[in-house]
C-alpha cells in the first residue's frame, strides 16, 4: 500500500490557503472541494471585486482566476493584485485556446493556465507544485520559525510569542526549535532525546516531561495551548 503523501503546508505549520475567482458558481465549487482534499484552507468566489476584498484578509498562497467574468477579468484583476506588490501565484481558467490570450495572462504576471475543460487532477498537480515552489521561497526570504503567533530566531536566540520576548535556558530554547521544526507532527520522547539530548544521553527519559513543563510555563501561560500531548505516542505543537 502506497504510504499517504504529507500535507504541505505554510512555514508556520499552518494549512496552504488557496482561492478560486470564478463566475461559474458550480465549477468554482468544485476546485474549493479538490483543493480542501489536499488539506488546503480553500475558499470561492465568484466575481473579482469580491474576490479583490478575500484576498487583502485571506492573504491566499495560490489563485486560481478565471479570464472571463461579466465585471472585471481575470487579466485585468490580476494587474491589480501586483500592482499591489503581491506575488502570490496565480493558474489561469480560461475557455479561450488563442496564444494571445495565452500571453496576455502571462504577461500580467500568471504563472501557468489551463484551458476548459480540463482534467481537474492535472489542475491539482499543477496548483501542488506551484504551491510548493511558494512554500519553499517563503521559508528561503524568512530567518525566522514560526508556529501561530510563536516565532523562535535560530540566529539572534529570541523567541517570542504575539511579540512579547520570551527567556529560555539553552535547553529549553533547542527542544523548542526541534519541535517548531515539526510542526503538526507527533514527535515521540525517544525522538526528541536523540535530537535534544544527543544520542549517548543516559540520564531519566522523564527529563522530557519535565522539560515540556517547563516550556509550557513559558509559552502557553496566558495564551491558548501550542504544545500538546498525544497520549501514548509523544508531543505536537501547533497553531
Amino acid at each position: 500500500m502506497d504510504s499517504p503523501r504529507p500535507t504541505l503546508t505554510r512555514i508556520d505549520g499552518s494549512p496552504v490557503r488557496a482561492l478560486v475567482v470564478d463566475d461559474e458558481l458550480n465549477l468554482g465549487e468544485l476546485l474549493r472541494m479538490a483543493m480542501a482534499k489536499e488539506g488546503w484552507d480553500a475558499r470561492a468566489v465568484t466575481d473579482s471585486r469580491h474576490a479583490l476584498e478575500v484576498i487583502a484578509d485571506f492573504d491566499p498562497d495560490l489563485l486560481v482566476l478565471d479570464v472571463m467574468m461579466p465585471d472585471l477579468d481575470g487579466v485585468e484583476l490580476l494587474s491589480r493584485i501586483r500592482a499591489n506588490g503581491n506575488d502570490v501565484p496565480v493558474l489561469f481558467l480560461t475557455a479561450k485556446d488563442a496564444v494571445e490570450d495565452r500571453i496576455a495572462g502571462m504577461a500580467a504576471g500568471g504563472d501557468d493556465y489551463v484551458t476548459k475543460p480540463f482534467n481537474l487532477e492535472e489542475v491539482i498537480l499543477r496548483l501542488r507544485a506551484m504551491a510548493r515552489r511558494h512554500v519553499a521561497a517563503a521559508a528561503a526570504v524568512d530567518d525566522l520559525l514560526r508556529v501561530g503567533d510563536l516565532t523562535l530566531d535560530e540566529d539572534a536566540y529570541e523567541v517570542q510569542r504575539a511579540g512579547t520576548p520570551i527567556t529560555l535556558t539553552a535547553k529549553e530554547f533547542e527542544l523548542l526549535r526541534y519541535l517548531m521544526h515539526n510542526a503538526l507532527r507527533v514527535v515521540s520522547k525517544s525522538q526528541i532525546l536523540d535530537a535534544v539530548w544527543g544520542y549517548d544521553f543516559g540520564g531519566d527519559s522523564g527529563v522530557v516531561e519535565i522539560y515540556i513543563s517547563y516550556l509550557r510555563r513559558k509559552i502557553d501561560s496566558g495564551s491558548d495551548s501550542m504544545i500538546h500531548t498525544v497520549r501514548g505516542v509523544g508531543y505536537m505543537i501547533k497553531p
